[in-house]
């Protein structure tokens, strides 16, 4: 499971330069967790360009995840592993992971050994979901942060969900049924 950090997991108020900046949505530990006991790798995908324009380090977001980390950790939550580009083409040029693309993911999938036909990647964003599909995985967009109002690209999500934990509980069920369906089929 492939999840967008701001506006999925925390509130997005622009650019988050500091721990201190990090509001975590009241839903999202227990939203992981159940990700978590479900036996899902839970993978976090982000742009952060307030590396590029010089509004926070690249060490500054490793501590910012470490936040993240202890916060979820209280509740039984964990993330498996964190994937972040710290591009931006008006400041550092172009690059191969900044989403839409999808680096971030093959990176991902290349290191955890993940099977894309049964991932998902969780947004809030028309980046996300063009990442998802770049990267050959089923989207679920959520209601929080942008909600898919930015408008940058035109692309429809596979799901709908009005927050991270709804997300979660309907990709739970639909790999239940997938599992279901191939058990059905295999005899």
């Amino acid at each position: 499971m492939f999840l967008d950090r701001d506006g999925v997991i925390n509130e997005d108020p622009g650019w988050i330069s500091s721990p201190a900046d990090l509001v975590i949505y009241p839903f999202a530990a227990k939203a992981i967790g159940l990700a978590n006991r479900a036996g899902f790798l839970v993978i976090v995908v982000s742009n952060q360009s307030v590396v590029a324009r010089g509004l926070a380090s690249a060490d500054t977001v490793d501590e910012i995840h470490a936040e993240m980390m202890a916060v979820l950790g209280r509740e039984g939550a964990w993330i498996d592993a964190f994937y972040f580009c710290p591009h931006h083409p008006d400041f550092s040029g172009p690059c191969g992971c900044r989403k839409p693309l999808p680096g971030l993911i093959d990176r991902a999938v290349e290191e955890h050994g993940i099977d894309r036909g049964s991932s998902y990647l969780v947004g809030d964003t028309t980046s996300d979901l063009l990442t998802g599909r770049n990267a050959g995985l089923r989207t679920a967009l959520v209601r929080t942060g942008l909600a898919g109002n930015d408008g940058l690209h035109d692309v429809r999500p596979d799901a709908v969900c009005d927050d991270l934990l709804a997300a979660v509980r309907m990709i739970i069920e639909s790999s239940e049924l997938d599992t279901e369906e191939l058990t059905e089929a295999a005899e």
